[in-house]
C-alpha cells in the first residue's frame, strides 16, 4: 500500500478572525509534520477538527452550526478555538464530540487526534516547509506576535476566552518572519489583539537577531521586519504615544504606510461606557501629524453603533468625527450583546430599528469620504501586489492601502504581460469606484 493511501486524514474547518487562522495553520503544520494528510472533504477524513469563533453570539451560532454539520457528515469531531473555552455549551448541544479544547491549545488538539487515529510518520518522506503550512496564498502570511489582551472593554470577552497578554519573544517572531520571506512570502500582516502592547508582559526583554539586540517592543519589531524586504502591514494598533515612533519607518519605506486602529466610537461618554481610551481632539491632532509626515498614510478603523446608552447626540458626534478624520477604510458593526460581556448590564439599550438606521447613516457618510479619497488617486502611480489572475477581471491586486479580505482591490483588466500571484508591479490609476480602483501597467 502506498504511503499516500496509508496516511491518516484529518479534515479542518477554520472559522473566525486571522488570529484563529494562524492557530489553524499551526495545527495543520503539526499534523503534516506527523505524517497526516489534510482531507478536502468530510467523507475522506478519519476525524474532523473544527476551529471555532466565540466572540459574538452570531459567531457562536455559526460555530455550533459548523460542529453540527461536521458531526452529521463525518461523525468524529474535535472542537477547538474560542468557543472551546466554554465546553459545557458545546457538550450540552453535541455530547458526541470527541474532545473540546480552548484557543491555541495545539498539544491538546494533537493528543485528541492521536487518540482517534494514530500517526503513521515516515521522517524520510513526510516533509514540512521550514515556514510551516500556510492557509493563505503563498505570497502573504499572517504573523501573530502575541496571544490574549490586557484590556477590559465592556463589550468584549476576548480576555475570558484567550487570557491576558502573552507576547512571543522578539527573536522568535523575527526568525519566523525571516523563514516566511525565505519561503516566498512577499507581505507580512502583523496581528494580535493589541499590537501596540506587544512585549509589555515581557517588560520589553531584548534578544539578539541578525547581530543586533532587539527589544520586544512594537517599534523594534517593526524596524526588524522592515529589514526583510517584504511588505509589512500593522493591524490592531491602539493609538498609544509610541505609535508615533513607527511613522518614520513608514516615511523610510520600511513599513507600509497603513495602520489598522479600532477607534470604536468618538463620543467620550460612549467610550467611557465601553472602557476604551479616547480623546477625539487628541486623535484628530495625531492623524494630522501623521499625514504631515507621511501624506499617503492609509488609516483603517472599526466602529460600533447602537451601544447601550448611545444617544442621538453621541451618534451625531461620531458622524462629525468621521467628517473630520476622513479615514480611508472603515468597518461598522451594529452593537450585538455578547454572553458574559459587562456591557450587557448597561441601561438604555438601543432599539434594533434605531441601530439599523444609524448604521445606514454611518455607512452613507463614510462611503462619500471613501469615494472622494479614491477619486484623488486617479492619475497617480501606485505599487500593487498581485493576488490572483481572473479570466474575466484580469489581475486582481492590492495597494499598500488594502489589506486582504477586508479592504478594496486594484484591478488590471488587460495586463501588458502575463502576471503571477505575489508579483509586485507599478500601475497608473485610471478609474475609481466605491471601494476599488482600476489601473493600467506602466
Amino acid at each position: 500500500m502506498s504511503k499516500s493511501a496509508a496516511a491518516p486524514k484529518v479534515g479542518l474547518v477554520s472559522l473566525g478572525c486571522p488570529k484563529a487562522l494562524v492557530d489553524s495553520e499551526r495545527i495543520v503544520t503539526q499534523l503534516k509534520a506527523e505524517g497526516y494528510e489534510i482531507s478536502p472533504d468530510y467523507a475522506g477524513a478519519d476525524v474532523v477538527v473544527v476551529n471555532t469563533c466565540g466572540f459574538l453570539d452570531s459567531a457562536r451560532a455559526e460555530s455550533l452550526e459548523a460542529i453540527g454539520e461536521a458531526l452529521n457528515e463525518n461523525g468524529k469531531v474535535i472542537v477547538t478555538g474560542c468557543l472551546g473555552a466554554t465546553p459545557d455549551l458545546i457538550l450540552e448541544q453535541y455530547p458526541s464530540v470527541l474532545a473540546v479544547t480552548g484557543p491555541h491549545r495545539y498539544e491538546q488538539v494533537m493528543t485528541a487526534v492521536h487518540e482517534v487515529v494514530p500517526p503513521r510518520h515516515d521522517p524520510f518522506v513526510d516533509l514540512v516547509p521550514a515556514a510551516g503550512v500556510k492557509l493563505t496564498p503563498r505570497h502573504y502570511a499572517y504573523l501573530k506576535i502575541s496571544e490574549g489582551c490586557n484590556h477590559r472593554c465592556s463589550f468584549c470577552i476576548i480576555p475570558h476566552l484567550r487570557g491576558d497578554l502573552v507576547s512571543r519573544p522578539v527573536d522568535e517572531v523575527l526568525r519566523e518572519a525571516e523563514a516566511l520571506v525565505n519561503g516566498g512570502v512577499r507581505e507580512l500582516l502583523v496581528i494580535s489583539q493589541d499590537t501596540s502592547a506587544y512585549g509589555v508582559d515581557l517588560r520589553h526583554k531584548g534578544a539578539e537577531w541578525r547581530g543586533r539586540e532587539r527589544r520586544a517592543h512594537m517599534t523594534d519589531l517593526a524596524e526588524g521586519l522592515g529589514e526583510l524586504g517584504a511588505w509589512v502591514r500593522l493591524h490592531y494598533v491602539y493609538p498609544y504615544p509610541h505609535v508615533d515612533d513607527v511613522i518614520p519607518l513608514m516615511a523610510e519605506g520600511k513599513v507600509l504606510p497603513y495602520l489598522d486602529i479600532p477607534f470604536q466610537h468618538a463620543s467620550p461618554r460612549v467610550l467611557k461606557a465601553m472602557r476604551r481610551p479616547g480623546n477625539q481632539e487628541k486623535v484628530l491632532n495625531r492623524l494630522s501629524a501623521w499625514r504631515r509626515d507621511v501624506p499617503e498614510i492609509a488609516i483603517r478603523s472599526t466602529f460600533i453603533v447602537g451601544f447601550p446608552g448611545e444617544t442621538d447626540e453621541d451618534f451625531e458626534e461620531l458622524l462629525a468625527f468621521l467628517g473630520e478624520a476622513r479615514l480611508d477604510r472603515v468597518g461598522c458593526f451594529r452593537y450585538e450583546a455578547v454572553e458574559g460581556a459587562p456591557a450587557n448590564d448597561l441601561p438604555d439599550a438601543v432599539p434594533e430599528a434605531v441601530k439599523e438606521e444609524r448604521w445606514h447613516r454611518f455607512m452613507a457618510v463614510q462611503q462619500e469620504i471613501s469615494m472622494a479619497k479614491l477619486d484623488e488617486k486617479i492619475g497617480r502611480r501606485m505599487t500593487v501586489i498581485v493576488d490572483e489572475i481572473d479570466d474575466e477581471d484580469g489581475a486582481i491586486c492590492r495597494s499598500y492601502a488594502d489589506a486582504p479580505e477586508i479592504d478594496g482591490n486594484v484591478l488590471i483588466e488587460e495586463p501588458a504581460r502575463r502576471l503571477r500571484p505575489g508579483e509586485i508591479v507599478e500601475v497608473e490609476i485610471a478609474e475609481a469606484g466605491e471601494y476599488d480602483l482600476w489601473g493600467r501597467m506602466v
